[in-house]
């Protein structure tokens, strides 16, 4: 069984939801997980149901989580939060077929939620093998946008910034580390959320990346990086001036990603570890920051600009 499962695009047609339970199915055998086989299918079936209906493309469904928690992701091209109905547990309520797919998904998961990005969102669950009829319905909407402005609401910069000069960043390079970043740091805030005391861990490296990104945000300069990016270059010179606590943030990111790499390579997420040369991209990286803090020169990249070894999913 490999550790990442690749996405399955979906056309917004009647016929998807046959081809998403489908996969769910096969993707649950595969687990030997057999016993939530039928909530899944009962729930991936509205959930793209829902994205045909109320969302739009891309549409697309994915297997996350552990192998003991694995977690059903749908994703649509509307940024709209979705709605449950709450009563749904009540006994009156159970035949009501008005309005109830969301609360069809939250009756048989054990958790469930929505990611809300600028690109759309992305509502998940985690299958039972009973319905919950006697608990708490809500899921957990997050929005990393908002959050992240809350932080920065609260947060009191005290001393000087630092001055970076990141040489010869490899674009390509960057842009996978960074997609790799939000993809972590979401599987590491649904353990903590759903799971945490069986993998409290989590808890502590979902802080690290929220900081991390606190602090991206307060940079001065990243201006040039995302110009570099929108002209589609190959590399870019950057000078920036970052916030004081950054240097040690990324020290901690470095350790933090290093240890989800533990994770991923003991199959414990699905999602697949750091390649070789994402190792050494993020090595590099993170560390400038931390030497040009301690007073030395910056380093430039001495690798390849292009990804090489890109993993394939399953």
């Amino acid at each position: 069984m490999p550790l990442n499962l690749a996405a399955l695009p979906l056309e917004p047609h009647p016929t998807s939801v046959h081809h998403a339970r489908t996969w769910v199915r096969d993707v649950l055998t595969r687990l030997d997980r057999k016993d939530i086989v039928e909530s899944a299918e009962l729930g991936v079936s509205e959930l793209v149901t829902n994205a045909i209906l109320h969302g739009g493309p891309p549409i697309s469904v994915r297997m996350r989580g552990t192998r003991r928690h694995p977690r059903v992701e749908v994703r649509d091209g509307s940024s709209r939060p979705p709605k449950v109905n709450m009563s749904m547990a009540d006994e009156d309520q159970l035949l009501n077929t008005i309005g109830r797919g969301l609360g069809l998904v939250a009756l048989n998961s054990s958790a469930w939620g929505a990611d809300l990005t600028s690109e759309g969102k992305l509502v998940w669950f985690e299958p039972s093998d009973e319905p919950r009829l006697d608990e708490d319905l809500s899921g957990d909407v997050f929005d990393l946008d908002q959050t992240v402005q809350e932080r920065l609401d609260n947060v009191e910069l005290t001393g000087s910034p630092v001055r970076v000069r990141i040489l010869d960043l490899p674009l390509a390079l960057y842009t996978r580390f960074r997609q790799r970043f939000f993809e972590l740091g979401r599987e590491l805030r649904l353990l903590s959320l759903a799971h945490g005391q069986d993998y409290p861990v989590a808890r502590e490296l979902t802080e690290v990346f929220l900081q991390t990104e606190q602090e991206r945000r307060l940079i001065k300069g990243r201006e040039n990086l995302e110009e570099a990016l929108t002209e589609c270059r190959e590399r870019v010179d950057l000078e920036m001036l970052v916030p004081p606590t950054m240097p040690d943030t990324m020290r901690r990111l470095l350790t933090t990603l290093e240890r989800a790499d533990e994770f991923c390579r003991d199959q414990r997420l699905l999602v697949l570890a750091a390649s070789p040369q994402q190792q050494a991209f993020q090595r590099w990286y993170l560390t400038e920051f931390v030497r040009q803090a301690d007073g030395a020169e910056p380093r430039p990249w001495t690798g390849s600009f292009e990804v090489e070894d890109e993993p394939g999913g399953g």
